[in-house]
């Protein structure tokens, strides 16, 4: 097939069964939507054509714009493709904990970044959310695409990403496990799902330390949950208003450590190199396995590839580092570092000392 440009080969990506990590220990048929097939090897190229283009449309964008965005990287290099496509200027404020892989690829397409601290909140003058509002008000003929807030960015996979699996499965899907995040890819595909057939099950997955999940159950944004994680491109600080609670039917949290072990299993058995937060939406199925019949079709969406990926979850060292590897590269029980980490956590949550909450018991 022949294309006017790069942009005209987003979408359309493949559904692949993977029988052989979960055929025997999963009773439904489960399929990954694999999103790396995009141009830009991320879910995120539907999202930022979208926003942009609904832009352009409206006025909102005009020739030799600056395009500014606050990411955690796969949003970044997706709007960096497209602004090197339209001819428009790119400035990406971004979390320093993007690894290097991904702040390469977003240089290369001709994106200025802005490093920011990964533990600085949302309101510090310091967040990439704070630095790409400066940005927005500081350089005349720009745009501040607002991923968290655009109502767009959901609109794209109600258009497509929705569509797609539905026409896919025809029709069958019984279950949709998404990542929790901006909320645009979870969101808007569950919402053309839920409208096609209202009994799909739309699973969340979130991350520990994210607000989102308290959020769902209780309504109440609870900052004592809040404390850093690993995986890139889930769980969230703030609310967006792209994440539609009212049509989540299922919150689950996926720690750091599972999530990297189980993306490694999938390169492994399925030969498939994905990125870090589809580990955790894959671990999100296992969790949920005994819910499932063999009459259920689960849809699982891998946001990312995991080329960008390589200098953490699939670098052995990295992951002996963590304590998630043993020194022979097996995979570690809960290492010492890990439970004081989490003993840490847990302090911070409730306010006192354990051994105080046990005494109390």
């Amino acid at each position: 097939m022949r294309y006017d440009d790069v942009l005209q080969t987003i979408g359309r990506t493949p559904l692949i069964s993977l029988d052989r990590i979960c055929g025997d220990r999963i009773p439904a048929k489960v399929y990954g939507k694999v999103e790396s097939f995009n141009p830009g090897q991320s879910a995120k190229d539907r999202a930022a054509l979208y926003m942009i283009e609904q832009a352009e449309k409206k006025g909102r964008i005009k020739p030799g714009a600056t395009l500014i965005e606050a990411t955690s990287g796969n949003t970044g290099y997706s709007i960096a493709m497209i602004a090197a496509v339209k001819g428009y200027k790119c400035i990406l404020t971004l979390s320093d904990k993007a690894g290097p892989e991904k702040r390469a690829l977003m240089i290369a397409l001709g994106a200025e970044l802005v490093l920011c601290p990964k533990d600085a909140a949302p309101e510090d003058p310091e967040s990439y959310y704070s630095q790409a509002e400066r940005l927005a008000a500081e350089i005349p003929n720009s745009f501040y695409l607002r991923q968290n807030w655009n109502l767009d960015n959901s609109g794209a996979h109600y258009h497509s990403t929705g569509p797609e699996i539905y026409d896919d499965t025809e029709g069958k899907v019984t279950h949709y496990v998404c990542c929790a995040g901006t909320g645009g890819t979870l969101s808007g595909t569950a919402r053309y799902l839920k409208e096609k057939n209202p009994d799909v099950t739309i699973v969340g997955v979130d991350a520990y330390g994210s607000v989102l999940k308290k959020y769902w159950q209780t309504g109440v944004f609870d900052a004592n949950e809040i404390f850093s994680w690993k995986v890139e491109g889930l769980g969230k600080t703030i609310i967006p208003d792209n994440v539609a609670f009212d049509l989540i039917d299922e919150f689950i949290k996926v720690g750091d450590r599972a999530a990297a072990l189980r993306v490694r299993e999938l390169a492994r058995r399925e030969g498939m190199l994905l990125g870090y937060s589809s580990g955790a939406a894959l671990e999100a199925v296992f969790a949920m396995r005994k819910q499932l019949t063999a009459d259920d079709v689960v849809v699982v969406l891998f946001p990312d590839h995991g080329s960008r990926y390589l200098g953490k979850v699939f670098n052995d060292e990295w992951m002996k580092e963590q304590g998630y590897l043993r020194p022979n590269g097996e995979p570690a029980a809960y290492s010492v570092k890990h439970l004081q980490r989490m003993y840490r956590v847990y302090k911070r949550m409730y306010g006192r000392k354990i051994k105080e909450r046990l005494k109390l018991a």
